[in-house]
C-alpha cells in the first residue's frame, strides 16, 4: 500500500542554519505517528514541510502521490484548508474571535454558510469538552481550553491529516495528556492520520509509531511497516 504522506531526502535551511539534512519518512493512512527529537533537531521544520507551510530547498514531499513541494502557494493553502488540520503549541487562535467563531470560520472558508458553520462549531466544541468556552475570546481561555478549541477547529473540517506541533508543550502533564487523549481518540474514531511533533517521550508513547529526528535527519523507523 502506498503511503499517504511521504518525505524523500528533504533539506531545508534558514540562512546558514541547516534545519533538515536529507530527512525521509513514510506515513500511512490512519496512522498516528510521533516525530520526536531534542529542541532544534528539525522536527517542527519537517512537519511544516509535510503540511505545505514551508517549501523544502531540496527533496520531495508527497501527499496521496501528489508533489506538495511543487504546488504554488495558493494551491498549498487550499490543500491545507480541504485536507489538513493543524494544531500549534499555543493554539494559534484568532484573538479577536470567540471560540465558536474560531471554529466556525474554518468551516466557512470551506464553503459552509454562517448558520451551518456556527451549529457545527458548537457540536465540535462539545465533542472536545469546550462548549462552555464558546462565547469566550482566546485571551479569556486557559491553556488547556485554548488547545481544546484549537483541536475542535482542526477536526471540524473533516481533515485527512492532522498535524500537531507540540500541542501539549504549554500545558502541565495532566492537562497535556488529557488534551492529547481527546485529540487521538477523536482522530482514530474518524480514521484521521495524525502527525505529532513532541520532545516528550511520554507524549510520543501515545502514538502507533515514533520517528526520531536528530541534527536534521530521520532515524528509527521512518517507513511504514509493510
Amino acid at each position: 500500500m502506498s503511503p499517504l504522506l511521504e518525505a524523500r531526502d528533504v533539506s531545508k535551511s534558514f540562512g546558514r542554519t541547516r534545519a533538515l539534512r536529507g530527512a525521509s519518512l513514510e506515513i500511512g493512512a490512519g496512522e498516528v505517528v510521533a516525530v520526536s527529537g531534542p529542541s532544534g533537531s528539525g522536527k517542527s521544520t519537517l512537519l511544516h514541510c509535510l503540511a505545505g507551510i514551508l517549501v523544502p530547498d531540496a527533496g520531495e514531499i508527497r501527499y496521496g502521490g501528489t508533489r506538495v513541494d511543487e504546488l504554488d502557494e495558493d494551491t498549498r493553502t487550499r490543500l491545507r484548508r480541504e485536507a489538513f488540520g493543524v494544531v500549534f503549541q499555543f493554539g494559534g487562535l484568532v484573538p479577536e474571535l470567540t471560540a465558536q467563531e474560531n471554529v466556525a470560520v474554518a468551516l466557512m472558508f470551506g464553503g459552509a454558510r454562517r448558520a451551518e458553520a456556527s451549529r457545527a462549531a458548537m457540536e465540535w466544541l462539545g465533542r472536545v469538552g469546550a462548549d462552555d468556552c464558546a462565547p469566550l475570546r482566546p485571551g479569556d481561555l486557559s491553556g488547556g481550553q485554548a488547545q481544546r478549541v484549537a483541536m475542535a477547529r482542526a477536526l471540524a473540517t473533516g481533515p485527512k491529516v492532522v498535524f500537531a506541533d507540540e500541542p501539549t508543550g504549554a500545558l502541565d502533564s495532566v492537562a497535556g495528556e488529557e488534551v492529547l487523549g481527546l485529540l487521538l481518540s477523536t482522530a482514530r474514531e474518524h480514521g484521521t492520520t495524525v502527525v505529532l511533533v513532541t520532545h516528550d517521550n511520554r507524549i510520543a508513547a501515545f502514538a502507533d509509531r515514533e520517528i526520531v529526528v536528530r541534527d536534521g535527519a530521520t532515524t528509527g523507523s521512518p517507513a511504514v511497516a509493510r
